[in-house]
């Protein structure tokens, strides 16, 4: 891993392209740290509390780019980012670009692709936190791409969030663990709804059953831990709870939820998945098993 050259506490020039609610969360962190900040956004009418802050407004987004050391951009995809930044290669020379935009590993690498085309330092970012965590000591947002930019400007990036970390130099890697944490997420929260949508047609509000779930959460960093490593090291060992008790379980949560005419569709994904796994012979191994039926 590189070592920082920079220090957060050494005021740099950066600019932020993009003023949604995270590019502004991400400009006033910036200005929060003590660093000279220019903004700019396609659309007018964003930033105003920016600039009253002492961002600068640019005029254009080539303006933007030559007033700064290190750029970021962060905008809806990285179709609308190589839109904005492919006519302006000339001025990224001697720059450094951090793209935090969120989009899929493989478009990602195609704007590494376009930036190594044209000799653009890149480094490809991606935001794990919601915007009010943006600064704090909890923010998490992954780095890959040049390991020099990372090593001049690491630190510096801290100002975004204390959590940082370099992935390497596969630009994609960066959205590959975003989307990987991002399915985790919306999975668990689909979970969720749907346990407090199940216990509701039972009369069970949910901010009765809520406390009670604190126990499955409590359970899950050993889970995480255990099953990373089982499908590391595809061993599956299912003595504690083997995949075919599980499904029998997850059976019994399908037909409850269809007896109480709730959507059952992801259920049905999640049982059909371990049925598959079981076909493979699996039915004696762990719930980590099923990766086999996933594919990949």
């Amino acid at each position: 891993m590189p070592t920082h050259t920079n220090t957060s506490s050494t005021p740099v020039t950066v600019t932020v392209i993009g003023l949604g609610a995270m590019g502004r969360a991400l400009a006033g962190a910036f200005l929060e740290a003590g660093h000279r900040t220019t903004v700019w956004n396609r659309s007018p009418g964003k930033g105003e509390e920016l600039v009253a802050r002492g961002a600068v407004r640019a005029g254009s987004a080539e303006e933007a780019v030559r007033a700064s050391e290190l750029v970021i951009v962060c905008v809806v995809d990285h179709e609308a980012s190589r839109q904005i930044l492919a006519p302006l290669t000339d001025a990224f020379a001697g720059r450094v670009l951090v793209d935090l935009t969120s989009d899929t590993p493989d478009s990602v690498r195609a704007s590494a692709a376009w930036a190594d085309a044209h000799d653009v330092e890149y480094l490809a970012g991606a935001v794990m936190v919601p915007i009010e965590v943006i600064g704090g000591p909890e923010a998490l947002i992954f780095y890959a791409g040049s390991p020099s930019a990372y090593d001049r400007y690491g630190a510096v990036l801290t100002a975004l969030g204390a959590h940082a970390p370099f992935l390497g130099p596969d630009h994609g890697l960066a959205a590959a663990y975003d989307m990987a944490m991002l399915d985790f997420f919306y999975g668990s929260m689909a979970g969720l709804v749907h346990a407090f949508a199940l216990a509701g047609a039972e009369n069970v509000p949910a901010a009765a059953i809520a406390p009670y779930l604190r126990t499955i959460v409590n359970i899950l960093p050993p889970i995480v831990a255990g099953t990373a490593a089982d499908i590391d090291a595809k061993e599956y060992n299912g003595a504690g709870a083997n995949l075919a008790m599980m499904t029998a379980g997850v059976d019994h949560v399908l037909h409850a939820a269809r007896s109480r005419g709730l959507d059952t569709a992801q259920l049905e994904a999640i049982k059909a998945v371990a049925d598959r796994a079981i076909a493979k012979g699996h039915d004696a191994d762990s719930w980590a098993s099923t990766v086999e039926a996933i594919g990949g």
